[in-house]
């Protein structure tokens, strides 16, 4: 069973900085992609950035230019670099991870951005 363990959230004022990070059991490498999502209060969860082994990253419109996703391959970890956060990029913030037939959900890490 893989798992995923995630980390960096927390208080941020708008303008500011965070670096989440997903730490997972296996390699990284081997999964069909890994991307990091965000559930905010009363509304569906959405992807914020996907990362393939392969190819270009995706990233949602709302946070092209200002969120950077990548992978540290040593520490089968992925980051997430969010610059010039927003209040509404407040949200939990999940990394998943995708295999052929299973898709893995850390247990999200909150992120909450102050005006």
């Amino acid at each position: 069973q893989v798992q995923l363990v995630e980390s960096g959230g927390g208080l941020v004022q708008a303008g500011g900085s965070l670096r989440l990070s997903c730490a997972a059991s296996e390699s990284i490498w081997s999964f069909r992609s890994m991307g990091w999502y965000r559930q905010a209060p009363g509304k569906e969860r959405e992807l914020v950035a996907i990362l393939p082994p392969i190819g270009s990253t995706n990233y949602a419109d709302s946070v092209k230019g200002r969120f950077t996703i990548s992978r540290v391959n040593a520490n089968n970890t992925v980051w997430l670099q969010m610059n010039s956060l927003k209040p509404e990029d407040t949200a939990v913030y999940y990394c998943n991870a995708v295999e052929l037939q299973s898709t893995y959900w850390g247990q999200g890490t909150q992120v909450t951005v102050s005006s």
